[in-house]
C-alpha cells in the first residue's frame, strides 16, 4: 500500500506503531491531534487536510490509521465520524484491538456490514487481535478483515512462518472455549463501570468535605479495559506512578506528552486487585502532593 514518500494520517495520542510502521516504509506521517478534553478524532481537520492537498495538487494521503477504542484513552469512533472518514479517498484502517470490551458498538453500523461483506467496502480494513480479550499478547496473534483484492496482495508477501505453532494452538484453544475468556472480559468491564462510579462519587464531594482521591481531576469515559485519568491538585503523574509502585507494589502507567500531560492509565483487574489499587491511591493522596512529588525527586 505504501511506498517511500507516500503520506498517512494518524490521530495522536494513539498507538505508537502506526507512526513506527509508516517511518519504516519511508512514508510521511500527517499527525492530526485529537480534540482536547474529549480525545475525539478531529474529522473536520482530517477532511480539511485532504481538501488542502487536492487544491494544491499535492498527493493525498493513502491511508488513515485509527484505533477504536483508542489507546490510551479508550474513546470510540462515533458512527457518523466513521462514515465521513470512509467517504474520503484513502484506505481506512480501523484498529479494534479492544473491540471485545465494547462489542455492541457496531450493531447495525457500516462496520458490521463491512465485516459481513468485505468486498462491499474496498477502502476499509478492520484489525483485531487475541492479545487483549484472550490474554495472548506475548504470542502476537491477530487477524484482519480486508477487501479481497488487498488480501490477495498481502498473502503474496506474507512470511511463511509469521505465526508460531504455539501461538496457533493457543488461538485455536481460545476459539474452542471462549466463554471463560469472555467472562473475564465481562468482569473487567464491570470493574471499569465500578471505577467510574467510584471516581464520580468522589469528584461529586462538595462543601469542603475531604475527598478520598484528590489527585484525580478527570476520569475519561472508556470502552476498553483501562481508564485514563488526568491528575490535579498539584500531583505529578510520574510521582504518583512511582509512589504506587515503590511503596505499594501497584503498577499503573503514566504519561507526559501532548494532550496527556499529567495523565495516568489504570488497567482493570480483579475485585481484589482493584481494592488494593483504591487503598494504595488513597494512601498516596493522603500524603499530599508536595510530599509525593518530593519523594519522586529524591528517588
Amino acid at each position: 500500500v505504501l511506498s517511500p514518500g507516500d503520506a498517512v494520517v494518524s490521530a495522536p495520542p494513539t498507538f505508537g506503531m502506526y507512526k513506527f510502521d509508516a517511518d519504516v516504509n519511508g512514508a510521511e506521517v500527517i499527525a492530526v491531534p485529537r480534540l482536547p478534553h474529549s480525545f475525539a478524532v478531529d474529522v473536520d481537520a482530517i477532511e480539511a487536510e485532504f481538501s488542502s492537498r487536492a487544491a494544491s495538487n499535492r498527493p493525498r494521503p493513502k491511508a488513515i490509521f485509527l484505533a477504536s477504542p483508542n489507546n490510551p484513552d479508550g474513546s470510540a469512533l462515533p458512527h457518523a465520524d466513521f462514515s465521513r472518514l470512509l467517504a474520503l479517498p484513502a484506505l481506512l484502517v480501523l484498529d479494534e484491538a479492544y473491540h471485545e470490551f465494547a462489542p455492541d458498538l457496531h450493531t447495525g453500523t457500516p462496520v458490521a456490514a463491512a465485516l459481513a461483506d468485505p468486498a462491499a467496502f474496498p477502502n476499509l480494513v478492520v484489525l483485531r487481535t487475541f492479545s487483549k480479550w484472550a490474554g495472548l499478547a506475548g504470542l502476537r496473534v491477530g487477524y484482519g478483515v480486508f477487501p479481497p483484492g488487498l488480501a490477495t496482495q498481502l498473502m503474496k508477501i506474507k512470511q511463511p512462518y509469521n505465526v508460531s505453532v504455539i501461538a496457533q494452538a493457543a488461538a485455536c484453544a481460545s476459539l474452542s472455549q471462549p466463554r471463560p475468556l469472555l467472562d473475564n472480559v465481562a468482569a473487567m468491564v464491570a470493574q471499569r463501570e465500578l471505577f467510574f462510579a467510584t471516581m464520580a462519587a468522589d469528584l461529586a464531594v462538595q462543601d469542603g468535605a475531604p475527598r478520598r482521591f484528590p489527585a484525580i481531576a478527570v476520569a475519561y469515559p472508556s470502552h476498553s479495559n483501562f481508564v485514563l485519568c488526568r491528575l490535579g491538585g498539584g500531583f505529578a503523574a510520574a510521582a504518583v506512578r512511582d509512589r504506587l509502585m515503590y511503596r505499594h507494589g501497584v503498577l499503573i502507567r503514566h504519561y507526559n506528552q501532548p494532550l496527556l500531560e499529567d495523565c495516568i492509565r489504570v488497567s482493570m483487574g480483579t475485585p481484589a486487585q482493584m481494592g488494593r489499587f483504591y487503598a494504595a491511591l488513597e494512601a498516596v493522596c493522603a500524603e499530599g502532593a508536595e510530599a509525593v512529588n518530593a519523594a519522586a525527586g529524591a528517588k
